[in-house]
C-alpha cells in the first residue's frame, strides 16, 4: 500500500511537457483574436489596427499565463496595455499613470508567489 501512495505522488509532482496543449491554446485565442478583429468588437477600426506589435506583445502574454508563466505574462500584458492607453483613452487620466507600473509591479510580486506555490505546493502531499 505504501508504495503506490508513493508512486502516486512521484507521479503527480512531475509535470510533463505537453506541446500540443500550447499549440492547441495558441490556435483557440488567435481564433478568438481573429473573431474580436472581424467584428471590431474593440472599435479599433480596421482588422491590420488589431494586429500590432501591442497586441501581439498582450496575446503573448497570454499565452504565458496559460502556461503558468506568470510573471513574463503579467510584464507582457502590462507593456502591451500601456503602450496601447492611447487607443482606450481620449486623454490620458493621471491615476492610471500614478498607478498603472507600481500595480503592475505588485501584480508581479504576486505572481513569483503564486508561481512558487504551483511548483512547491505539492511537496507535502
Amino acid at each position: 500500500m505504501r508504495h503506490k501512495h508513493h508512486y502516486h505522488v512521484r507521479h503527480f509532482r512531475e509535470r510533463e511537457y505537453r506541446p500540443g496543449v500550447s499549440v492547441g491554446l495558441f490556435f483557440i485565442l488567435l481564433g478568438v483574436a481573429l473573431l474580436i478583429a472581424t467584428n471590431d468588437l474593440l472599435n479599433f477600426g480596421s482588422v491590420s489596427n488589431y494586429f500590432t506589435w501591442q497586441t501581439a506583445m498582450i496575446f503573448i502574454g497570454v499565452l504565458l499565463l496559460l502556461n503558468l508563466r506568470f510573471a513574463g505574462g503579467f510584464l507582457f500584458i502590462a507593456g502591451g496595455i500601456w503602450f496601447l492607453q492611447d487607443r482606450f483613452f481620449i486623454f490620458t487620466p493621471e491615476v492610471f499613470k500614478t498607478f498603472y507600473w507600481p500595480g503592475v509591479i505588485t501584480l508581479i510580486g504576486l505572481a513569483f508567489i503564486i508561481s512558487s506555490l504551483f511548483k512547491n505546493g505539492n511537496k507535502d502531499i
